[in-house]
């Protein structure tokens, strides 16, 4: 007795849509194997469920950038070309953003800025003296910090300075005291 057929649509039922996909996934998979060595094909097969979670198979034989290679050549389908100038498109625009920031570091620096108009120069003036007032403000914010910081070690200094010598007092009048009763403490 043969299966019915079942018509084919989404299963509602998420359990039961599960158990579907393992068993069909499963069952793919097993003859993507069987037509790889039988036949010896190429066979690469990938399956995304609707989890997110990858399976593939890919033949012991080949890679699956070979057979996407491959599959771009036999269709004409352009597979890598977008996706590599959107790159070359990214380095070109960050090396042109560092050449930038390396003629901007050097101008900085008072370097090369022979070319420069009487408005750029404002800018980096402008700049530098901004940069400058920061850098005076935090020095002096460290400076301030020290001497917050020394004052503070001078007075625990001088605390420890007197609880040492009235340790010490208290210590050699305890010793005058046991030296009176002939005892030697």
């Amino acid at each position: 007795m043969g299966r019915g057929k079942i018509e084919i649509k989404r299963i509602e039922n998420s359990s039961n849509r599960q158990v579907t996909y393992s068993k069909r996934k499963n069952g793919i998979l097993k003859k993507a194997k069987e037509i790889s060595v039988l036949c010896d094909a190429q066979v690469s097969l990938i399956i995304f469920g609707a989890s997110g979670k990858m399976h593939e198979y890919i033949s012991p034989s080949t890679t699956l950038i070979d057979v996407l290679d491959r599959y771009q050549r036999a269709s004409g389908k352009t597979l890598w070309d977008a996706k590599h100038e959107n790159l070359s498109n990214e380095i070109d625009r960050l090396k042109k953003e560092n050449d930038s920031m390396q003629i901007e570091l050097r101008h900085l620096k008072g370097e090369d800025i022979t070319s420069l108009n009487y408005k750029e120069l404002m800018a980096l003036e402008d700049a530098l003296e901004n940069g400058l007032s920061g850098v005076r403000e935090k020095k002096m914010e460290v400076h301030r910090m020290f001497k917050r910081n020394g004052k503070i070690l001078e007075e625990q200094n001088k605390e420890l300075n007197f609880l040492l010598v009235s340790g010490n007092q208290q210590h050699l009048a305890l010793e005058g005291v046991g030296n009176m009763h002939g005892q030697w403490i």
